[in-house]
């Protein structure tokens, strides 16, 4: 056998053999999704059977956005869109494994928040694992946000304002929710025009603009920075603002003023993950619209391995190959000679 054939049949091997381990191994890491510390417990008690018992609970739970949160139409839509990426499914279901892609319930159902019911309930409650932290898991947008707070500083949480069934502010009307704890600084604001024209603290304090391009994935502000800036007072005065019109006089202290009289130092923590994200580092929000391109970027990473490991095993195949014909062609031209 000649040189550059033995060459050729040692490339070719190396060749197909690197294929094969490139695609075997971007077929099995594509098709994994991303891994999750526990599995779903196999005693799972769904939202029915907890109406059993909890029905008022469940009844304000089951027009929650937690309990459609995926059936909501906007969400299936904007999941389509992105290609179905499995990483939402961690928070629009409920017990998502991850190994195999199943949930034990579309949506936030009971167990998300409650975890393992004992098995001597109700003698025994039922565990309430939904903290703040817990809510922002999901919710990023909000957490980073409130983050920068006075009520993060003050240790005010998520269900402090809020229902968790129903996601509803605990006061039927928001800015009663407000004056709930704010009633001394409330005087302040007695005369002020925009009480009397029947403009509430939520109209102002949480207010979202929505941002000049939707993002493909739809997580939006949410509203509670609970900051005023000139584009929430442009947001109602753009006459006014054309104008050249002016409120000579008018100030509104800002939340850096306010928190720093009352307890200096205490906003070190806000205004330092205010200077992380000026410093070019991505928000929550910013890693949440990042989804799509976070999702290509894993793929082409998964790719990239995989070439790795199909060249490294194709070369190493190519030289075993080579190495074995040199060697039978060597004990054929002894055996010839001898």
């Amino acid at each position: 056998m000649t040189k550059s054939r033995r060459i050729k049949i040692a490339i070719i091997a190396g060749i197909f053999s690197g294929l094969f381990a490139m695609l075997l191994t971007n077929g099995f890491a594509l098709a994994s999704p991303v891994s999750q510390d526990e599995d779903p417990p196999d005693d799972f008690l769904t939202s029915e059977q907890c109406a059993a018992c909890h029905l008022d609970v469940t009844s304000h739970w089951e027009t929650s956005p937690h309990a459609n949160a995926y059936a909501d139409p906007v969400f299936q839509e904007r999941w389509t869109g992105l290609g179905e990426p499995e990483e939402c499914l961690a928070c629009h279901t409920t017990d998502y494994r991850a190994s195999t892609g199943e949930y034990a319930a579309e949506g936030v159902d009971c167990s998300a928040c409650h975890g393992d019911v004992p098995s001597d309930h109700p003698a025994s409650f039922a565990s309430v694992v939904a903290d703040t932290d817990f809510c922002g898991s999901c919710h990023t947008t909000t957490l980073s946000e409130w983050r920068r707070t006075g009520h993060a500083l003050g240790g005010v949480g998520c269900i402090d304002c809020h229902d968790p069934h129903n996601q509803q502010p605990l006061f039927e009307d928001p800015d009663d929710l407000c004056i709930n704890c704010h009633q001394d600084s409330m005087e302040d604001y007695l005369e002020d025009l925009h009480i009397q024209k029947g403009i509430g603290c939520v109209d102002c304090h949480a207010l979202v603009i929505p941002p000049e391009e939707e993002p493909q994935d739809g997580i939006v502000p949410t509203g509670h920075g609970f900051n005023i800036t000139p584009a929430t007072c442009v947001a109602c005065h753009t006459d006014a603002l054309h104008a050249g019109f002016s409120l000579p006089g008018y100030t509104h202290p800002s939340l850096e003023e306010v928190d720093a009289e009352a307890q200096p130092g205490l906003l070190t923590e806000a205004t330092e993950a205010e200077h992380v994200v000026a410093e070019g580092q991505l928000s929550e929000q910013q890693r949440i619209q990042a989804l799509e391109a976070a999702a290509a970027s894993r793929n082409l990473s998964v790719l990239f391995q995989g070439g790795i490991i199909g060249l490294v095993l194709g070369s190493s195949t190519a030289w075993l190959i080579l190495s074995n014909l040199r060697r039978r062609e060597q004990q054929d031209e002894n055996g010839a000679q001898e």
